[in-house]
C-alpha cells in the first residue's frame, strides 16, 4: 500500500472508532448498560485477595521452622542497628534510662564539629568553593533551629542511600548479565516508580512494625529503582573497546566488572546515587507517618496546624541539604583520581587526620562552653511569623478575587471536563486505548494499554479513576501551558537560565506538602485546590525539558534557517520546537509522573479521587484497599508513560535523531 493509502486507511480506522464510540456513549447507556457501568457480579475481588495474602505472610507464610514474620523483624532489626549508631552520633548521643529517666552518657557531634566535618569532605571533592556551600547550607539548618530535626533526618538517609545504592547495583548488575532477568524486572520496577508511597505503607507497617525502620525499607522501595535502571544502562554502554581490552589483558569476569566495567561508568552510576540522595529526601514527610521523625515529622506537624511559617522553614531545611548531597555527589562523581601520595598512613588521608583532630578539639572545648556543643537558642533566627502574615495579608486584601477566579475554574473548566469524563463508557476507553496503542507502537502497546485499563475498570476503581484523570489532566494542561512559555524565553537567555534553574531546583527539593499549607490557607478545600498545589509541583518538569531540548538543537541548523530568510518565529516553531519535540514530550511524560504523585498528597485537602482511596487506606490499615488503588494509578502512569514514549520514539524516527528516547 502506498504511503498516501496508508494514511487514508488509518483515518478510516480512527473515524470507524470514534464514530462507534460517539454511538455508544450516546445510545449505549439503554442498550448497553454494562458498557458504563461494570458489573459487580463480574468485578475482581484483588483487595480481597491481596489483604488475604498478606494476612497469610504474617500469621501463617513459614521457611520450614522459621515464620516469614520472623524474616522481617530480622531484616528490620539489621537496619536498625546502623540507624541507631548514626542517630547517636548525629543526633541523641549515648543514653542510658534509668529510673523514669534519660541520662545522657555521650553526648551527640557538636554542631560545629558537624560543620566542620562536611566542609572538609567539601573540600576534597571539589575545593573551597564547595566546602563553603557545605558549610553555609549545614549552617543555615543550625541558624533557623532546626539542627536536631535535620541531624535525625541525616541519619535515615545515611543508612538508606548506601543500602539502596548496593541493592540497586547489585539488581542492575544481575539484569545487565541477564536479559531474562531485565525483561522480568522491568514491570516490577515500573510499578515500584508509578505506585504512591501511600499505598504500600500500611503492608510494610504490617511486615516491618511502626517505626524509623519502617520508614527506612519504604524509602529503599521508593529509591531503589532509578539505582537499578541507570546501572544496567550504564554497564549496556560501555564501549566494546573496553570489553575487548579487558579481555586482552587477561582480566576474569569478577576483575572485568569491577576494576574495568564499573570505574568506566562511574558517572552515569553517580547520576544514580544522586537520584537514591534526592529520592530519600523526598520521601522525609511521608516516611514520618510511620515513625520517621526528624524535618519531614516536622512538616507534618506544621500542616496539621496550618502553620505556614513553620512548615516552610524545616521544609528550606531539606531543601538545604538536598543541596549539600546534590552538590557532592555530583562533585564525587566528577572528581578525578589522582597519583595517591607515597609515605606514612597521616600523610596519604590527610582529610581524614584533619578531621580527626578538627572533632576531637571540638568535643574538648564543648565540654567547657555548651554553645559549642548546641546551637544557641538566642541566636536562633526565625520567619514564620513574617510567612504566616503574608499568607494572611494575601487572603484577607485579595479574597473576593482569589474567590472569583476559583468559582469561574470550576463552573466553566473543571465541573464540565469531570461531568464529561465520568460519562464515558468504560468499554469504548479501553477500546480507543487499545487502539491507540496498536497504532503507535503494536499489538504488544495495544495489549498493554486496553489490559491495564480494564484491569481498572474490572477492579471497581473506574470512577475514581476518572477523576484521577481529569484532575491530572488539567493539571498537566495548565503546568504546558505555563512551562512551555517560559522554557522557551529562557532557553536562549543564560542569565533568566541560571535564575530559572536555581528556583526550579528550590521548588523540586522542596517537600510536595509545603506546596499545601498556603494553597488551603487561601483556597480552602477542594479540587481547585488541589489543581494548584499540583501544578506548582509539576510545572518544573515542563519548563526543565523544554529547556533541555531547545538547547540541544544543533546550532547550525539554525543558521541553516537565518541564511533562507527565516523568521525568528519561523525558526521557533519549524526548527527549534520541532527538533526539541522528543524532549518536550518526555517533558510532557515526568509532568503527568509529577502530578499523578502530587494527587495522592491532595487527597489531605479533599479529593475523591483514587489518591483519596489510598490515603483512607492508610489510615485505616488496609493493604487490600490500598494496594488496588494504588495499582490503580500506577496503570494509569504507565498508560501515559508507554503511549508518549511511543510517540516521542516515532517523532525521533521522522526526524532522523536515532532510535527510542527512553522515559
Amino acid at each position: 500500500m502506498t504511503p498516501a493509502g496508508q494514511i487514508w486507511s488509518g483515518r478510516m480506522v480512527w473515524a470507524v472508532a470514534l464514530l462507534l464510540s460517539l454511538g455508544l456513549w450516546l445510545w449505549g447507556s439503554a442498550l448497553l448498560p454494562a458498557a458504563f457501568d461494570y458489573p459487580k457480579a463480574w468485578r475482581i475481588p484483588a483487595a480481597k485477595w491481596i489483604g488475604g495474602w498478606i494476612t497469610w505472610l504474617v500469621k501463617e507464610a513459614a521457611i520450614g521452622p522459621i515464620a516469614f514474620s520472623d524474616v522481617t523483624r530480622a531484616i528490620a532489626a539489621a537496619v536498625d542497628l546502623p540507624y541507631q549508631a548514626a542517630l547517636a552520633v548525629l543526633a541523641d548521643g549515648v543514653q542510658l534510662q534509668e529510673a523514669g529517666q534519660v541520662l545522657q552518657l555521650i553526648p551527640p557531634l557538636p554542631w560545629i564539629a558537624v560543620i566542620g566535618v562536611v566542609a572538609l569532605i567539601g573540600h576534597w571533592a571539589k575545593g573551597p568553593g564547595l566546602a563553603l556551600l557545605m558549610a553555609g547550607c549545614f549552617g543555615f539548618v543550625a541558624v533557623f533551629g532546626q539542627w536536631h530535626s535535620a541531624m535525625v533526618t541525616l541519619a535515615s538517609i545515611l543508612v538508606a542511600v548506601p543500602l539502596g545504592v548496593l541493592g540497586g547495583l547489585t539488581m542492575g548488575i544481575l539484569a545487565w548479565r541477564y536479559a531474562w532477568l531485565e525483561r522480568a524486572l522491568r514491570p516490577i520496577l515500573d510499578l515500584m516508580q508509578t505506585m504512591p508511597v501511600f499505598a504500600y505503607l500500611v503492608p510494610i507497617l504490617i511486615l516491618f512494625g511502626f517505626g524509623p525502620t519502617a520508614a527506612v525499607i519504604a524509602t529503599l522501595v521508593y529509591a531503589t529503582p532509578p539505582m537499578t535502571r541507570i546501572t544496567t544502562l550504564a554497564l549496556q554502554r560501555v564501549p566494546d573497546e573496553t570489553h575487548d581490552l579487558a579481555r586482552m589483558i587477561g582480566c576474569s569476569g569478577q576483575q572485568k566488572l569491577w576494576k574495568v566495567l564499573i570505574p568506566t561508568a562511574r558517572e552515569p552510576l553517580m547520576v544514580g546515587v544522586n537520584q537514591v540522595i534526592m529520592l530519600s529526601l523526598n520521601m522525609v514527610i511521608i516516611a514520618s507517618m510511620i515513625g520517621a521523625g526528624g524535618l519531614g515529622f516536622d512538616v507534618l506537624n506544621a500542616l496539621r496546624r496550618l502553620d505556614f511559617g513553620a512548615g516552610l522553614e524545616a521544609g528550606f531545611a531539606i531543601v538545604a541539604l538536598a543541596i549539600a548531597l546534590d552538590r557532592l555527589s555530583q562533585a564525587v562523581a566528577h572528581r578525578s583520581t589522582g597519583a595517591e601520595p607515597s609515605g606514612p598512613w597521616t600523610r596519604r588521608h590527610p582529610y581524614l587526620v584533619s578531621a580527626v583532630i578538627f572533632v576531637s578539639i571540638i568535643a574538648f572545648l564543648s565540654l567547657i562552653f555548651p554553645s559549642v556543643q548546641t546551637y544557641p537558642d538566642s541566636l536562633q533566627l526565625s520567619t514564620s511569623t513574617f510567612w504566616a502574615a503574608v499568607v494572611q495579608w494575601i487572603n484577607v486584601t485579595f479574597f473576593d478575587t482569589l474567590e472569583a477566579v476559583k468559582n469561574f475554574s470550576l463552573v466553566w473548566l473543571l465541573v464540565p471536563v469531570k461531568r464529561f469524563l465520568l460519562g464515558l463508557p468504560w468499554l469504548a476507553v479501553v477500546a480507543l486505548l487499545g487502539l491507540t496503542g496498536w497504532r503507535l507502537g503494536g499489538w504488544r502497546l495495544a495489549l498493554l494499554c486496553a489490559g491495564l485499563s480494564f484491569l481498572i475498570a474490572a477492579t471497581g476503581q473506574w470512577e475514581k479513576a476518572m477523576i484521577t484523570v481529569y484532575l491530572c489532566g488539567i493539571s498537566v494542561f495548565v503546568a504546558m501551558l505555563i512551562g512551555l512559555p517560559i522554557g522557551i524565553w529562557v532557553a536562549e537567555r543564560d542569565n533568566w537560565w541560571a535564575v530559572t534553574r536555581v528556583v526550579i531546583d528550590t521548588l523540586q527539593t522542596l517537600p510536595s506538602f509545603v506546596y499545601l499549607m498556603p494553597i488551603v490557607m487561601l483556597f480552602r478545600v477542594g479540587d481547585f485546590t488541589a489543581m494548584i498545589a499540583v501544578v506548582a509541583y509539576a510545572v518544573v518538569a515542563s519548563i526543565r525539558y523544554t529547556v533541555l531540548g531547545l538547547q540541544g538543537v544543533d546550532p547550525r541548523l539554525i543558521e541553516a534557517g537565518r541564511a533562507m530568510g527565516c523568521t525568528p518565529w519561523q525558526i521557533l516553531t519549524r526548527i527549534r520546537l520541532r527538533l526539541a519535540l522528543p524532549e518536550i514530550l518526555l517533558g510532557l511524560n515526568q509532568t503527568i509522573m509529577f502530578a499523578l504523585s502530587m494527587l495522592v498528597i491532595t487527597a489531605l485537602v479533599g479529593t475523591r479521587d483514587l489518591g483519596q482511596d489510598v490515603y483512607i487506606a492508610l489510615t485505616k490499615a488496609n493493604p487490600g484497599n490500598g494496594l488496588v488503588a494504588g495499582l490503580a494509578i500506577a496503570f494509569i502512569a504507565i498508560i501515559a508513560d508507554r503511549l508518549l514514549a511511543a510517540v516521542a520514539r516515532t517523532e525521533r524516527e521522522k526526524l532522523g535523531l536515532g532510535g527510542a528516547h527512553g522515559s
